[in-house]
C-alpha cells in the first residue's frame, strides 16, 4: 500500500482528461458514473489538469459538480491537478505570479469542496529555473493552498534540482509499452533513490494499447491525429506491438488493457524501480473497473512482454513536433 500526504491510495490511480475534452463532451451523469467506478474500484488517486477542457468547463468545474453531489467521498480521494500554463496557448509560466495565477484559479474553481491536495506545473518553464518554481510552490504549501508539491515530464537532473528546495511529493512522467523511456534515462532510478512515487500516465498509450485501436489514421478519434504514432506507416508499424500483447493477453484470459496497465504496475519494486503507480483514463464505468482488476503477471510474462518491445521498437514520437519541444522528456 502507497501512503501520500499521508492517506493511502490504491495500486491504480485515475486520470480525469477525457471526461472534460472539448471535442465530444460526455454528459455530467455519465462522467459521474466512471468516477464512481473508478473510486469503487479502488483508484484513489485523481489526477487532472486546469487546462483539461476549456476555460468554462475542465477538470476543476466537473469536480466542483461531483462533490457538490457527493461531499462525502471529497476526503476519500488524494487530488493532483496540473496547471501553471498560461490560458488560451501552449506557454507553461512557472515564475511565481504564473504559479500563483495557476493555483489560485483552481481552488477559486473548486470553492473549498475539495482540497488542492498536490499541484504540479505539467511542464517545465525553460525561462523560470525549477528552483524558483519549487521555492514558490513550497510557499504556497506552508500557506495551505496545496498540500504538496508533484513534477511533471521531467528528467533526472530536473528532480534533483527541484527535491534540494522542497520535498518533492510525487513525479508524474508517461510508461507503457509504448513508451517505457523512463525505465532506462535514469527517472525511474532517481525516484527510487529519493524515495519519490511515480505516476505512470498514458499506461494505454493513449488508445494505442488496446484492439480497438483502427488500422487508418482517418479513423481515430480526432484528439489523437496529431500523434506522430499514430500517423500512416507509423501506426500500422505500432499496431503490430498492440497485436503481440493480444496473445498474451489471450492465454491470460483478461484484456490487452489489463495486461498493458498491469505490466505498469508490476515495474514497482521490479529491478530496484520504486513505487510506480499507473493512472489510466476511463471514460465509462465498466473501463474503470476492468483497468483496477489485478492480473498476476509472471516474470516470464514480464519477459515475453520486454522481448516484444525490443522486437518491435515503436515508430514515432510521443507528442507533435509542437509539443514534443515543451517536454523534457
Amino acid at each position: 500500500m502507497t501512503t501520500i500526504l499521508d492517506q493511502h491510495i490504491g495500486p491504480v490511480g485515475y486520470g480525469l482528461m477525457g471526461l472534460t475534452r472539448p471535442v465530444g463532451p460526455i454528459p455530467q451523469e455519465d462522467a459521474f458514473a466512471a468516477m464512481n467506478a473508478a473510486l469503487e474500484s479502488g483508484a484513489n488517486y485523481w489526477n487532472g489538469g486546469e487546462f483539461y477542457g476549456t476555460p468554462d468547463h475542465n477538470t476543476l468545474h466537473l469536480l466542483n459538480a461531483y462533490f457538490t453531489k457527493y461531499p462525502e467521498k471529497a476526503s476519500s480521494i488524494v487530488l493532483a491537478i496540473k496547471g501553471a500554463r498560461i490560458p488560451g496557448t501552449l506557454i507553461f509560466d512557472g515564475s511565481e505570479k504564473g504559479v500563483r495565477r495557476s493555483v489560485d484559479e483552481c481552488n477559486r474553481i473548486l470553492e473549498g469542496k475539495k482540497s488542492l491536495d498536490i499541484f504540479e506545473c505539467a511542464r517545465i518553464d525553460t525561462k523560470t529555473p525549477i528552483e524558483e518554481t519549487v521555492r514558490v510552490l513550497g510557499e504556497l504549501v506552508k500557506e495551505g493552498k496545496i498540500g504538496g508539491i508533484g513534477l511533471s515530464e521531467v528528467k533526472e537532473e530536473t528532480i534533483r534540482r527541484a527535491a534540494k528546495v522542497h520535498h518533492i511529493t510525487q513525479v508524474e512522467v508517461e510508461l507503457s509499452l509504448w513508451s517505457p523511456d523512463i525505465l532506462h534515462n535514469g527517472v525511474v532510478r532517481t525516484c527510487a533513490e529519493l524515495g519519490i512515487p511515480i505516476m505512470a500516465y498514458a499506461p494505454l498509450s493513449r488508445g494505442g494499447l488496446t484492439m480497438e485501436l483502427p488500422e487508418k489514421a482517418e479513423d481515430l478519434p480526432p484528439h489523437l491525429r496529431n500523434f506522430p504514432r499514430f500517423q500512416g506507416d507509423a501506426l500500422k508499424a505500432n499496431r503490430q506491438l498492440t497485436q503481440e500483447v493480444q496473445k498474451l493477453a489471450t492465454e491470460k484470459g483478461c484484456s490487452v488493457p489489463q495486461i498493458a496497465i498491469n505490466w505498469v504496475r508490476a515495474q514497482s519494486g521490479r529491478n530496484g524501480n520504486g513505487v510506480i503507480i499507473p493512472i489510466p483514463g476511463a471514460e465509462k464505468p465498466e473501463w474503470a473497473a476492468e483497468n483496477c482488476r489485478q492480473i498476476n503477471l509472471t516474470e516470464e510474462d514480464l519477459q515475453k512482454l520486454d522481448d516484444i518491445s525490443k522486437r518491435i521498437p515503436i515508430q514515432g514520437g510521443r507528442y507533435a513536433e509542437a509539443e514534443s519541444k515543451l517536454s523534457e522528456g
